[in-house]
Order: structure tokens, then C-alpha cells, then sequence
């Protein structure tokens, strides 16, 4: 099998040439495409899903030897979430390559987060297949860059932790309020505000509430913690 130019430019991207293009081809095809004679990437994803977990496993374990195992559970579940691998197939553009039915097409598809991130690890998957373990987990290692090394910040539960700056002081939980809403129906963005009693609050956007509300959190999480308000 061949290669189309899109798909050797993103082997470019993504640092690997493939010896089985099929995999690759498997790995970018969602299931609004399949059909009685052409596979779709569930199966990758499935397989993807759990070399991921095992390289960021022993990543975790080699930077960090003395670690709890209550440590290392966050850490390890912001490095594999699938907003981080979505994060990830954004920066290698991997929407661009995605082999999306008409109404995948149509609402939007090549931007969704949990669609992207199910294609990330159909694609881990695919090297895996294509080259073994080593090869996938130094093309993860590469992709995912520094978020290894600055896990901590990540694996902080922003309103978790706004909840608790909140608790330590005897105020009530902070509220979370949707200010604004833009953007067609395939594609909105929302405006979250996080307030606390004091009357302290910051805003974030998003293109999920949860995402809007965390980054809301945050926002005024660093805001208090700096006396800026």
C-alpha cells in the first residue's frame, strides 16, 4: 500500500515510517467510515490505550524512584487522559489526516478532543504493531515532551484544590457560572467564571465546560494564592 502525501507528511510529523501503511491507515480511520470492507481504529485504541499506560508508567517510575503510589495515580492519569492526548494529536495535526464520514464531517469532527485523543492512541497503537515497543515509547516520549517532567503541575486538580483553599479558610465551595457561549453548535466556546465568597473570580474559556470551569479554577486559584485579589 501506498502512502498519500498527506500521510507521509504526517509519518514526518510524527518521526516514524511506516513498514505496514495499512496500520496507519487503520489507525486514522474513525468509525463513521467503516463498512463491511474497510477496518476503523477501535481495536488500535483499545491496544493504544494501554501502551501508553506502560510507557508513562515507567516514566513516572525512572524520574521519580522514590515516589508513593499516591503520588505517581495522578500523575499518571494527567499524562494519559485524553485531553493530553488530544493536546498531543493537535500539535502533529493529526485531525488534518483523519478519515471522518459526512457527518463526523459536517459537525465538526477533526476538532473534537475525545475524537482526537482515541485517534493518538489508535496511532501509538499502530507503531507498536508496526516497529514493537521501543519504537512506540520513544515516539510517545518524543510527543509528549516535557509533560513528564512538569506532571506535578499538570496532575494538580485545579478545582480540587481552589475547593480546598476555600475549605482551609471557612468560606463555602466556590461556584462556577457560564458567563457566555459562542461559536456554532459543533464547535462552542464557553466562558466560565469561578467565583469565591470574598467575591475573588477569574474567567477562562473552553470548548467544554469541564475544561472552561478547570481553567476558571485555575486562574483564580493563582489569584488568591498570589494575594492579587
Amino acid at each position: 500500500m501506498k502512502l498519500s502525501a498527506e500521510l507521509r507528511a504526517f509519518c514526518a510529523r510524527l518521526g516514524h515510517e511506516f513498514a505496514q501503511p495499512a496500520l496507519l491507515v487503520r489507525a486514522v480511520t474513525h468509525p463513521s467510515m467503516s463498512s463491511p470492507n474497510r477496518c476503523d481504529n477501535q481495536r488500535l485504541e483499545f491496544l493504544g490505550d494501554r501502551v501508553l499506560g506502560l510507557v508513562m508508567a515507567e516514566a513516572l517510575l525512572a524520574q521519580d524512584p522514590d515516589a508513593a503510589e499516591g503520588l505517581l495515580a495522578p500523575r499518571y492519569n494527567a499524562l494519559v487522559r485524553k485531553e493530553t492526548c488530544a493536546d498531543v494529536a493537535r500539535e502533529i495535526d493529526l485531525g488534518a489526516v483523519l478519515k471522518l464520514g459526512r457527518s463526523e464531517m459536517i459537525s465538526g469532527g477533526r476538532r473534537k478532543q475525545a475524537l482526537l485523543g482515541d485517534a493518538m492512541e489508535a496511532v501509538i497503537a499502530a507503531v507498536y504493531l508496526d516497529a514493537g515497543f521501543e519504537a512506540a515509547r520513544d515516539m510517545v516520549l518524543r510527543l509528549w515532551g516535557d509533560r513528564v517532567r512538569r506532571v506535578d503541575e499538570d496532575a494538580r486538580d485545579p478545582k480540587t484544590a481552589l475547593q480546598e483553599w476555600a475549605q482551609a479558610r471557612g468560606m463555602p465551595p466556590p461556584s462556577y457560572v457560564e458567563t457566555a457561549r459562542s461559536g456554532p453548535d459543533h464547535a462552542p466556546l464557553f466562558t466560565i467564571a469561578a467565583r469565591l465568597a470574598t467575591g475573588a473570580e477569574a474567567e477562562a474559556q473552553a470548548g467544554s465546560k469541564r475544561q472552561a470551569e478547570q481553567a476558571a479554577a485555575r486562574a483564580l486559584l493563582a489569584k488568591v494564592e498570589t494575594g492579587r485579589d
